[in-house]
């Protein structure tokens, strides 16, 4: 059972971008109150990330190697890559591609919990809306392994959201790049 209700993003934290050349990079950490070992299942067996990520995988993404289907979740249609795991080392980092973008993941004990780092690249274009949106996948990540989960907050959903739309403003004030009226695809900004 999920309830959305009392569920309210806080304010834009833990992201940062990074440019090298051409290339963007969007940076996020969050500190959850769970262990490595909670944290590593949830982003690499199927059933957990049904629960919180923006795609659905048909396999484990636990494995060096092994050849994983995701799907893009929200859209009208769904959009489906191939990837295959480029590193799986339990519990502390996992990289793959999902799609076009270079996915990695960093797991730090810190005391009983979890630093949690995502560095993925992004169009600076849209920056300020994949940190609202994994903003609000992380939360649904912290309250799933927390045994209170308010359900999986993705894609078109997310976006008709007033969180979602707060905290695409507030990091695209962060960031210095424009925030667009939605659904208008942002301004590119050098």
């Amino acid at each position: 059972m999920t309830d959305r209700e009392p569920y309210t993003p806080g304010p834009a934290r833990g992201a940062e971008i990074r440019k090298d050349g051409e290339k963007w990079t969007l940076v996020l950490v969050r500190e959850l109150r769970h262990p490595p070992e909670k944290v590593w299942q949830a982003l690499t067996d199927p059933a957990h990330l049904r629960e919180w990520a923006p795609f659905d995988a048909d396999r484990s993404l636990g494995t060096v190697g092994t050849t994983v289907k995701l799907t893009t979740v929200g859209p009208p249609t769904p959009r489906v890559t191939e990837t295959r795991v480029a590193r799986a080392d339990a519990p502390e980092m996992l990289e793959y591609q999902w799609g076009d973008f270079d996915m990695r993941w960093e797991l730090e004990a810190l005391g009983g919990g979890t630093r949690l780092t995502l560095w993925t690249n992004i169009g600076r274009r849209f920056i300020a809306m994949g940190a609202a949106g994994w903003h609000i996948c992380f939360d649904v990540l912290d309250r799933l392994l927390g045994g209170t989960p308010i359900g999986r907050l993705v894609g078109p959903e997310a976006i008709k959201f007033g969180g979602w739309q707060r905290l695409n403003a507030e990091y695209a004030k962060q960031f210095d790049a424009e925030a667009p009226n939605w659904p208008s695809p942002p301004a590119q900004k050098s």
